[in-house]
Protein backbone atom coordinates (compact mmCIF):
# COMPACT_ATOMS: atom_id res chain seq x y z
CA UNK A 1 0.00 0.00 0.00
CA UNK A 2 1.21 3.11 -1.05
CA UNK A 3 2.25 6.19 0.98
CA UNK A 4 -1.45 8.06 -0.39
CA UNK A 5 -3.21 4.94 -0.04
CA UNK A 6 -2.39 4.49 3.88
CA UNK A 7 -2.85 8.09 4.20
CA UNK A 8 -6.51 7.77 2.90
CA UNK A 9 -7.51 4.42 4.55
CA UNK A 10 -6.14 6.44 7.80
CA UNK A 11 -8.49 9.47 7.03
CA UNK A 12 -11.71 6.68 6.26
CA UNK A 13 -10.84 4.92 9.70
CA UNK A 14 -10.88 8.58 11.91
CA UNK A 15 -13.80 10.21 10.05
CA UNK A 16 -15.83 8.00 8.46
CA UNK A 17 -18.21 7.93 11.35
CA UNK A 18 -18.60 11.58 11.54
CA UNK A 19 -19.16 11.53 8.13
CA UNK A 20 -21.68 9.50 8.24
CA UNK A 21 -23.32 11.19 11.13
CA UNK A 22 -23.42 13.87 8.84
CA UNK A 23 -24.52 12.03 5.97
CA UNK A 24 -27.20 10.94 7.92
CA UNK A 25 -29.16 14.36 8.86
CA UNK A 26 -28.42 15.45 5.60
CA UNK A 27 -30.34 12.26 3.53
CA UNK A 28 -32.48 11.27 6.19
CA UNK A 29 -31.84 7.74 5.61
CA UNK A 30 -29.31 5.58 6.83
CA UNK A 31 -29.29 3.59 3.77
CA UNK A 32 -28.55 6.72 1.42
CA UNK A 33 -26.25 7.86 3.88
CA UNK A 34 -24.05 4.99 3.47
CA UNK A 35 -24.02 5.97 -0.34
CA UNK A 36 -23.51 9.56 -0.09
CA UNK A 37 -20.54 8.67 2.27
CA UNK A 38 -19.25 6.00 -0.17
CA UNK A 39 -19.61 8.18 -2.92
CA UNK A 40 -17.99 11.15 -1.83
CA UNK A 41 -14.95 9.28 -0.59
CA UNK A 42 -14.99 7.93 -3.71
CA UNK A 43 -14.77 11.01 -5.31
CA UNK A 44 -11.91 12.58 -3.05
CA UNK A 45 -9.80 8.94 -3.56
CA UNK A 46 -9.61 9.61 -7.08
CA UNK A 47 -7.71 13.07 -6.22
CA UNK A 48 -6.36 11.83 -2.56
CA UNK A 49 -2.47 13.28 -3.24
CA UNK A 50 -3.48 16.55 -4.40
CA UNK A 51 -6.23 16.52 -1.20
CA UNK A 52 -3.98 15.78 1.49
CA UNK A 53 -0.80 17.98 0.13
CA UNK A 54 -3.30 21.09 0.63
CA UNK A 55 -4.12 20.95 4.27
CA UNK A 56 -6.74 18.46 6.16
CA UNK A 57 -8.64 17.14 4.27
CA UNK A 58 -11.99 17.09 6.21
CA UNK A 59 -13.28 20.36 5.17
CA UNK A 60 -13.02 19.24 1.55
CA UNK A 61 -14.33 15.87 2.01
CA UNK A 62 -17.79 17.18 3.57
CA UNK A 63 -17.83 19.74 1.57
CA UNK A 64 -17.96 17.25 -1.46
CA UNK A 65 -20.41 15.15 0.64
CA UNK A 66 -22.52 17.99 0.93
CA UNK A 67 -22.62 18.91 -2.79
CA UNK A 68 -23.17 15.24 -3.63
CA UNK A 69 -26.09 15.25 -1.63
CA UNK A 70 -27.79 18.65 -3.06
CA UNK A 71 -27.10 17.03 -6.62
CA UNK A 72 -28.58 13.27 -5.84
CA UNK A 73 -31.83 15.68 -4.35
CA UNK A 74 -32.32 17.65 -7.59
CA UNK A 75 -32.00 14.86 -10.05
CA UNK A 76 -34.49 12.26 -7.62
CA UNK A 77 -36.66 14.83 -7.21
CA UNK A 78 -36.80 14.44 -11.10
CA UNK A 79 -37.19 11.03 -11.06
CA UNK A 80 -39.99 8.76 -9.33
CA UNK A 81 -39.47 6.46 -6.70
CA UNK A 82 -40.18 2.81 -7.20
CA UNK A 83 -41.26 0.78 -3.92
CA UNK A 84 -41.41 -2.82 -3.69
CA UNK A 85 -44.68 -3.27 -1.76
CA UNK A 86 -47.69 -0.02 -0.79
CA UNK A 87 -48.03 -0.56 3.01
CA UNK A 88 -51.78 -1.12 3.51
CA UNK A 89 -51.29 1.38 6.65
CA UNK A 90 -48.86 3.64 7.99
CA UNK A 91 -46.00 2.73 10.34
CA UNK A 92 -46.33 3.42 13.83
CA UNK A 93 -45.37 6.74 14.97
CA UNK A 94 -41.77 5.89 16.88
CA UNK A 95 -41.75 7.20 20.43
CA UNK A 96 -37.48 8.30 19.63
CA UNK A 97 -37.28 11.56 20.36
CA UNK A 98 -34.25 11.58 17.68
CA UNK A 99 -36.43 10.18 14.91
CA UNK A 100 -38.96 12.61 15.80
CA UNK A 101 -36.12 15.33 14.85
CA UNK A 102 -35.12 13.53 12.01
CA UNK A 103 -38.57 13.62 10.76
CA UNK A 104 -38.84 17.11 11.07
CA UNK A 105 -34.94 17.84 9.61
CA UNK A 106 -36.68 15.65 6.60
CA UNK A 107 -39.15 18.31 5.92
CA UNK A 108 -36.81 21.12 5.85
CA UNK A 109 -36.04 22.23 1.88
CA UNK A 110 -32.35 20.75 1.17
CA UNK A 111 -30.73 24.72 1.52
CA UNK A 112 -32.09 24.91 4.41
CA UNK A 113 -31.66 21.37 6.59
CA UNK A 114 -27.56 21.33 4.92
CA UNK A 115 -27.62 24.85 6.35
CA UNK A 116 -28.81 23.68 10.21
CA UNK A 117 -27.35 20.33 10.10
CA UNK A 118 -23.83 21.69 8.99
CA UNK A 119 -24.02 25.02 11.91
CA UNK A 120 -25.91 22.67 14.61
CA UNK A 121 -24.67 19.43 14.34
CA UNK A 122 -21.16 20.03 12.49
CA UNK A 123 -20.52 22.90 14.69
CA UNK A 124 -19.35 24.68 11.92
CA UNK A 125 -18.90 28.82 12.10
CA UNK A 126 -21.22 30.94 9.26
CA UNK A 127 -18.39 31.11 7.33
CA UNK A 128 -17.42 27.61 6.74
CA UNK A 129 -20.98 26.51 6.45
CA UNK A 130 -21.27 29.14 3.54
CA UNK A 131 -17.81 27.74 2.03
CA UNK A 132 -19.06 24.29 2.11
CA UNK A 133 -22.62 25.68 0.45
CA UNK A 134 -20.99 27.60 -1.88
CA UNK A 135 -23.30 30.41 -0.27
CA UNK A 136 -22.77 33.35 1.23
CA UNK A 137 -22.68 33.68 5.08
CA UNK A 138 -25.99 35.71 4.86
CA UNK A 139 -27.28 32.97 2.74
CA UNK A 140 -26.60 30.74 5.70
CA UNK A 141 -27.61 33.03 8.21
CA UNK A 142 -30.86 33.11 6.60
CA UNK A 143 -31.48 29.37 5.81
CA UNK A 144 -30.69 28.48 9.16
CA UNK A 145 -33.08 30.73 10.76
CA UNK A 146 -36.16 30.08 8.39
CA UNK A 147 -35.09 26.27 9.41
CA UNK A 148 -35.05 26.85 13.46
CA UNK A 149 -38.24 28.38 12.78
CA UNK A 150 -39.96 25.72 11.04
CA UNK A 151 -38.21 22.79 13.10
CA UNK A 152 -39.49 24.71 16.50
CA UNK A 153 -43.06 25.05 14.58
CA UNK A 154 -42.78 21.20 13.96
CA UNK A 155 -41.59 19.78 17.13
CA UNK A 156 -43.99 21.98 19.02
CA UNK A 157 -46.70 20.58 17.14
CA UNK A 158 -45.73 16.98 18.48
CA UNK A 159 -45.90 17.47 22.04
CA UNK A 160 -49.37 16.38 24.13
CA UNK A 161 -51.51 19.09 25.14
CA UNK A 162 -50.54 20.90 28.33
CA UNK A 163 -47.04 21.19 27.39
CA UNK A 164 -45.68 18.23 29.00
CA UNK A 165 -42.99 15.77 27.96
CA UNK A 166 -43.47 12.75 26.57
Amino acid sequence: MGDGDRGFADFVSAEQAALLRLAVLLAGDRGHAEDLVQTALLKTYRHWDRISRSGPPSAYVRRVLVTTHASWRRRLSTTEQVVESVPDRPAAPQQDGDEELRAALRELPVRMRTAVVLRYFEDLSEQQTADLMGCSPSTVNTQTARGLARLRTALTALQPAGGEER
